[in-house]
């Protein structure tokens, strides 16, 4: 894998299942170490579906995907579907699949700003909290990519900005890359150093302040995308390479490309 990314993507296509229509038509893709990537489009454009194809869950119809050797993945769903008859505290959530100690469950919790929840009920848990306690889930693994897929659906406008700030001080902290599916598009710009808009293929791609006046993007948001830009206040001036110990430098090929401009899908 050329430069350092921790996953890639080369032409990737994914039909509908039994059906030679694609949902996905040939997307190059990469993440680099401590890079905040969101992927943002339409309903039905392939968001989860590429989401699930780059964790090996969809078979692929063209192309490939490849991972970094030993990469480490922490997986935030869309959604957790859970059985209200079964009573199931934070703590015990926090060590499923694998068993962690207390100790690890209650840094996780003070990481990501819900440290008192341990013996809490899943069940009475707010949509913010809940999604604060997947996240720590998520980070248990201490991975080198978290993957977070619409991780802010039910919540208001202050608990998605705050869970966003979360998020950049978890890439500050942990120096990993951060690939997010998203349709809250005005936080989105203020959150991400890339943002890749699908409609079946790659629209556009570059950063938020480039993809905020595509046209590809204005064509596919309209009115929910004006004022994008004027909303924007992350500023890219500051260098990603600078994590913490076990964290990544950026190898060649990587760059967060932070001056380059959106590019039009060609087909």
């Amino acid at each position: 894998m050329p430069g350092d990314a921790l996953i890639e993507s080369r032409t990737l296509t994914i039909n509908r299942p039994g059906t030679s229509e694609p949902v996905l038509a040939r997307v190059d893709f990469r993440i680099c170490p401590g890079e905040i990537v969101t992927v943002v489009g339409p309903n039905g454009s392939g968001k989860s579906s590429l989401i699930r194809a780059l964790l090996g869950h969809m078979p692929l119809a063209e192309g490939s995907v490849t991972r970094r050797t030993g990469l480490r993945i922490g997986y935030v769903p869309q959604r957790v579907q859970l059985d209200t008859a079964i009573p199931m505290t934070v703590r015990r959530f926090l060590s499923l699949p694998r068993r962690v100690t207390d100790a690890q469950a209650q840094e996780a919790l003070d990481r990501t700003g819900v440290p008192g929840l341990g013996a809490r009920q899943l069940t009475q848990l707010s949509g913010g909290q809940f999604q604060r306690v997947l996240l720590a889930r998520a980070l248990l693994s201490d991975p080198h990519l978290l993957v977070l897929d619409e991780p802010t659906q039910g919540l208001d406008q202050p608990g998605i900005v705050a869970f966003y700030q979360l998020i950049e001080e978890v890439r500050r902290q942990t120096g990993a890359g951060i690939l997010m599916v998203s349709h809250d598009l005005l936080v989105v710009m203020r959150s991400s150093d890339r943002v890749v808009c699908l409609n079946g293929h790659v629209c556009c791609e570059g950063t938020p302040q480039h993809v905020s006046t595509a046209p590809e993007y204005l064509a596919l948001f309209g009115a929910e995308a004006e004022g994008t830009l004027a909303l924007y206040r992350h500023c890219h001036d500051h260098d990603h390479d600078l994590v913490p110990e076990g964290g990544h430098i950026h190898g060649p090929g990587c760059s967060h490309g932070h001056t380059s401009e959106p590019t039009a899908a060609s087909h």
